[in-house]
């Protein structure tokens, strides 16, 4: 739980600082970072408040994180590694099904979510680099919703509290060996 509230208070000192940057957080733009991934680029608060507090839009239990102009680019909050809170969900191959043997992973996180006062929380999947970079993108998406939809019709969690976002490959937690386990993860950030 205390991971959850500095996590929020840095989204919030981002939002309050002008430039998009605080110490234990980097805003940074899908596209740019997908030119790039080395790079990262700050943005503008105006920007970043909007991307990171826009709502999803829900379709029953399904939790897909869309942006209120398809123009603007999508603003993603990497935290650094102490501030993360990752799940390792272990998926079958080429699936985003969440196997019963998994699910008792979530029920720390979905008591955590039901005694907390967190508003908004981005569910993110991540991918290894093994497959393409378009393919390991759709599946970190498709395997973000799964675990949303689990909070949603397993834990009682308003869909409304939930915002999903695939990564890819593009953030490894270990970034030294891109194809580790490790790296095949759903992170979750508390944004308010």
């Amino acid at each position: 739980m205390s991971l959850f509230e500095r996590q929020r208070e840095v989204f919030q000192e981002a939002e309050a600082s002008g430039n998009g940057a605080t110490r234990g957080l980097k805003l940074i733009t899908v596209e740019e970072s997908a030119n790039n991934a080395s790079d990262t680029v700050d943005v503008s608060t105006e920007t970043t408040a909007e991307a990171a507090s826009e709502g999803g839009t829900q379709s029953g239990a399904e939790v897909i994180q869309t942006a209120s102009d398809p123009n603007a680019p999508l603003v993603f909050g990497q935290l650094d590694p102490e501030l993360q809170v990752n799940l390792q969900i272990k998926f079958g191959f080429d699936s985003a099904a969440l196997s019963s043997e998994e699910a008792p992973k979530l029920e720390k996180m979905c008591q955590v979510l039901q005694r907390s006062n967190i508003n908004l929380v981005r569910i993110v999947g991540h991918t290894d680099t093994s497959g393409t970079e378009a393919y390991n993108e759709r599946l970190s998406i498709l395997r973000a919703e799964e675990v949303a939809r689990h909070l949603v019709d397993n834990c009682g969690i308003d869909p409304a509290r939930l915002e999903t976002l695939g990564m890819g490959e593009r953030f490894p937690y270990n970034s030294d060996d891109p194809r580790a386990d490790e790296n095949r993860r759903v992170e979750f950030q508390a944004l308010s």
